[in-house]
């Protein structure tokens, strides 16, 4: 884990700033997540089915899964230090490149594409790479946009 100052984010634009440990995908996180979304098509929750059907042999994680995993992944690779609170403002350009069998192990890494002053803080928007372990492509390529208040008042710029 990295110790950034919120205040000079900026001065790290287009700079890979972290990298995640490495995250188990078990076929009980999928199950849960198809739980809480009532998506449960069965190249998602049924090992047996996907093994025979499956172009994969497996089941795999739902796309959205892995999409919301980057906000976990960031908070265990990034500590800010000089920060009150932090608001998911959303995401630009999503894609879901490969798939995430279950079992397999995937992490984040974080490059602040830009910097922008916005009322009290400032709004960061991440190009985020989640990547499977062995995976010879990204999982998922996300532009990912939050703001990020500081403990104290924004400093000038310079």
């Amino acid at each position: 884990m990295i110790d950034i100052d919120v205040q000079t984010l900026r001065t790290r634009a287009g700079e890979e700033v972290a990298v995640s440990d490495w995250c188990e995908i078990t076929q009980a996180r999928i199950d849960q997540f198809a739980d809480a979304t009532g998506d449960r098509q069965w190249i998602h929750v049924d090992p047996a089915r996907a093994a025979t059907e499956s172009p994969f042999k497996t089941t795999i994680a739902h796309g959205f899964l892995t999409l919301s995993l980057i906000s976990a992944l960031m908070r265990e690779a990034i500590r800010f230090s000089g920060l009150r609170m932090a608001i998911n403002y959303g995401v630009n350009r999503v894609r879901f490149v490969s798939p995430v069998p279950s079992g397999a192990r995937v992490r984040g890494r974080f490059v602040p594409l830009t910097i922008e002053d916005v009322a009290g803080g400032l709004q960061v928007t991440w190009q985020v790479t989640v990547e499977r372990e062995q995976g010879d492509k990204p999982s998922c390529i996300a532009e990912w946009i939050v703001r990020y208040y500081p403990l104290e008042g924004l400093r000038a710029k310079g």
